[in-house]
């Protein structure tokens, strides 16, 4: 099988977030016939993988994707479906990037599902053995690192107040909604830094009104970004409480993510792009990923990498190139050599201790 038929049936596994079960099962199959060892976990993740013992290298990929089912077709080089881009692509390029590792050290590379709504997936990869490293797979094109993701805090806000005559001069429960919003919306404006990453954001995803009983209620969902040094927590509490004194029901929350350059996995993965040939561009981004989860949970260096443009993500527009997916083989093969041991050289991580 061709690597880009890999990618083809992988794709055509439609896996929306809470749905995932038959794609994982495909890419626990696609990863058995490469010659990892494979199990699904008990969150429903695919488990792939080769060697043994320290030090311990994770790929966190996700196999799961936004709503809305894509056909797949290949169309003069270039793969078209739901999730190529976000992020299966990266999945197939690191499968079959360590095709060939034999140890020593540990070569893990997970399908996490939920990354697009809960992230349980990576979640419960928390609560089992640490990994000395992590790569996540979300596209930052070939010859890209991403070393910096915004925070989220997607909360539910909701109002209530007494059913009276609109005529009359009280404000309505949407009244106290739309005021708040603005509120937030100041807020956000008044902590506005250098550039958009360095800056909050906020955006109304969701909003209902009507009775409830002999008051009426009116609920509007925020997602806000947060850029580094500003804390679920602190936004939390700094959210203004008026008007309306809103009742706050948290959906996701994840603290903001910035690695150095010269992390031992951004070195690696940047200097494994020298070696093809091309100038790395280095990525902040006001998404949120499950690298903010799991690399500051256990204190160990990590960025993200894969192949595909993050602009197509979730778009109708979705597609890869099967010459990036290529070159992005090519990368991950030669940081995984850096970070894990290749020959004589002895590996970066073990040399580093693992640390952040």
């Amino acid at each position: 099988m061709d690597d880009g038929r890999l990618l083809e049936r992988l794709v055509a596994r439609y896996s929306p977030s809470g749905a995932e079960a038959g794609a994982v099962r495909e890419y626990v199959r696609a990863a058995r016939r490469l010659g990892y060892r494979t199990r699904i976990d008990g969150a429903g993740n695919g488990i792939a993988v080769r060697g043994a013992g320290r030090p311990e290298l994770l790929f966190l990929g996700h196999i799961d994707t936004v709503e809305g089912e894509r056909p797949v077709r290949r169309v003069r080089g270039r793969i078209h479906g739901r999730g190529v881009v976000d992020a299966k692509g990266a999945l197939v390029s690191a499968l079959l990037a360590g095709r060939r590792f034999a140890g020593p050290g540990t070569l893990r590379i997970v399908a996490a599902v939920g990354e697009e709504t809960d992230s349980r997936g990576a979640r419960h990869l928390l609560r089992g053995a640490r990994a000395d490293a992590v790569i996540a797979g979300e596209p930052s094109g070939w010859d890209g690192v991403t070393i910096g993701y915004k925070g989220v805090y997607r909360c539910t806000a909701t109002f209530r107040g007494r059913r009276s005559h609109y005529s009359g001069p009280a404000p309505t429960a949407a009244d106290l909604a739309v005021d708040w919003v603005g509120a937030v919306r100041a807020w956000a404006a008044e902590h506005r830094g250098p550039s958009m990453f360095r800056s909050p954001t906020v955006k109304v995803i969701g909003w209902s009104t009507g009775p409830a009983g002999d008051a009426e209620e009116a609920s509007v969902t925020l997602d806000l970004r947060l850029p580094p040094g500003m804390s679920v927590r602190s936004v939390r509490e700094a959210l203004p409480r008026e008007p309306g004194r809103p009742l706050l029901r948290a959906i996701a929350q994840c603290d903001p993510v910035e690695v150095p350059p010269t992390s031992p996995v951004a070195s690696a993965l940047v200097n494994a792009i020298r070696a093809e040939g091309a100038r790395p561009t280095l990525w902040r981004k006001g998404g949120t990923s499950d690298l903010n989860l799991v690399a500051p949970a256990w204190s160990v260096p990590g960025a993200a990498y894969g192949p595909g443009d993050s602009r197509l993500d979730h778009t109708a527009r979705e597609s890869l190139s099967l010459a990036d997916l290529a070159r992005s083989v090519s990368v991950l093969e030669r940081a995984f050599a850096e970070l894990l041991g290749a020959g004589d050289r002895p590996p970066t991580l073990r040399q580093s201790g693992g640390g952040a």
